[in-house]
């Protein structure tokens, strides 16, 4: 194989960093965040190897049969025995013949370019630290005619993005970090540049990436032997600009010398770093939660706030979201938003209801779910719809916002899944394994990967509802 002047750079920091990833404690410490590329590179190639964290029930004929050629996926046997076909994380669904079908086709009403959607979901994987999802990006953008160099630049140097995409690239970080501080002025920051219609559609784009990369690193869902770097060009179309020569089916692909020493800008880092072998603990940036008296003033301020984009009419949106007539004259403003996109909108609302109604967990637990989310996103609309239901279940106000914290009255089912959505929600691997295995001890498999799933459901709501100032609807 042909080498090049740049790759023992990129290798030696790959080596540098591989004795500390290995010493690292992976039942109960979240995955360090690498803050180089080239160690980045080593990370994604072990995600190929990690075991994952939900045990499965043996493979009968009769299985083997339903699944087809998906019967060694370990993710396709998770949803086939645990998920009743509750919609998770995924890529675009539309409905053919009264059947829901997985797509990956663009809404034909979305504008925005499909490769700087790509970059944008790269950003949030990065900064959520899911490596699962980063080598997925990375093949795609490199069949979207990206350069190996214009990736490493995603991580930080964004000199010499045009300013529209450095706005985009800000709030992709602060939507997938920080929710709780999004404000009017990001919005507007964005709407120098794009139309309403184009802001929405990165919402929406974003929201379920953050689901995605949940869903991936909660299970801990291993990556596919022969993924990585250059391996995949003819899955995506192919790129004769790329040597031939270099590696396939791996990850580990030179780094430039520019970039094979460059920190990460783009990855938050709050905690300790280890300036020898490049990495950061993982980090949160979520505050300690407010007293009750804080949270219901916030709740009443969001009954009055104003949208920050607009909503269709309640004709308009029966009209472009036709399964939005169950809900009758009280129309949610989660819906009037979506019916912006008659083909994505349907898809969302047909996922969000899947979640909120299908499975076997039961309702008071899902609003006791959604409660704990949204306060920790700060997601004052989700929050209040989860305070309205868990009081229609006989549950009294005192009671509620023991759900911040005051776990002690709960069985140990409630309080494993109750930890497992405040750590997920805050990041997907601030979730450790023993987290998960608590939750399948006391809560089994099944009700595990199920509140998983509801989980990431939620934390997509929560930043498409507040990132829009969604009001909260006054009944």
């Amino acid at each position: 194989m042909k080498t090049h002047p740049f790759q023992l750079m990129g290798l030696t920091y790959l080596m540098i960093g591989a004795s500390l990833t290995l010493a690292q404690d992976i039942e109960t410490t979240p995955r360090p965040t690498p803050l180089t590329r080239p160690l980045m590179k080593q990370l994604l190639e072990e995600v190929k190897h990690r075991p994952p964290r939900i045990p499965l029930p043996e493979l009968t004929a009769d299985d083997r049969r339903a699944l087809g050629e998906q019967a060694d996926s370990y993710e396709s046997r998770l949803r086939y025995h645990y998920l009743n076909g509750i919609e998770v994380p995924r890529p675009m669904r539309s409905t053919t013949g009264g059947r829901s079908v997985r797509s990956r086709q663009q809404d034909p009403d979305f504008t925005l370019d499909n490769g700087f959607k790509i970059e944008l979901f790269w950003i949030v994987s990065r900064v959520n630290n899911c490596h699962y999802c980063i080598g997925h990006q990375e093949s795609k953008l490199l069949g979207a005619g990206r350069s190996e160099d214009a990736i490493a630049a995603l991580d930080g140097d964004w000199a010499d993005q045009p300013e529209k995409n450095q706005v985009a690239f800000r709030f992709a970080r602060r939507l997938t970090y920080e929710p709780h501080l999004l404000s009017d002025s990001d919005i507007q920051e964005l709407q120098r540049y794009y139309t309403d219609e184009q802001i929405l559609e990165m919402i929406l784009s974003m929201s379920g990436n953050n689901s995605i990369n949940r869903w991936k690193e909660a299970l801990a869902v291993p990556q596919s032997a022969d993924e990585g770097g250059y391996s995949r060009m003819a899955t995506f179309g192919g790129n004769t600009s790329i040597d031939a020569a270099l590696p396939r089916g791996s990850y580990l692909t030179p780094t430039s010398a520019k970039y094979a020493t460059l920190l990460s800008l783009t990855v938050p880092v709050n905690g300790q770093v280890d300036k020898t072998n490049r990495l950061a603990e993982t980090a949160t940036n979520r505050p300690g939660l407010e007293p009750e008296q804080v949270v219901l003033e916030n709740l009443r301020n969001a009954v009055k706030r104003t949208t920050r984009l607009p909503l269709l009419s309640l004709k308009a949106t029966r009209e472009a979201l036709p399964g939005s007539v169950a809900f009758g004259e009280a129309m949610p403003n989660w819906a009037r938003l979506l019916a912006h996109f008659p083909t994505a909108g349907a898809a969302r609302l047909e996922s969000i209801l899947a979640a909120e109604n299908g499975g076997d967990l039961s309702p008071l637990l899902k609003a006791q779910l959604a409660w704990i989310v949204a306060r920790q996103d700060r997601a004052w609309y989700a929050a209040g719809q989860a305070m309205r239901r868990l009081r229609s279940l006989g549950i009294e106000q005192d009671v509620v916002f023991e759900l911040d914290g005051n776990w002690e009255n709960y069985p140990e089912r409630e309080r494993a899944l109750f930890q497992l959505a405040r750590q997920l929600s805050a990041s997907p691997v601030v979730l450790t394994s023993a987290h998960v295995a608590e939750a399948v001890e006391h809560a089994g498999p099944r009700d595990t990967v199920q509140a998983i799933s509801y989980v990431c459901s939620r934390a997509s709501f929560n930043r498409l509802t507040e990132s829009t100032g969604l009001p909260l609807e006054e009944n």
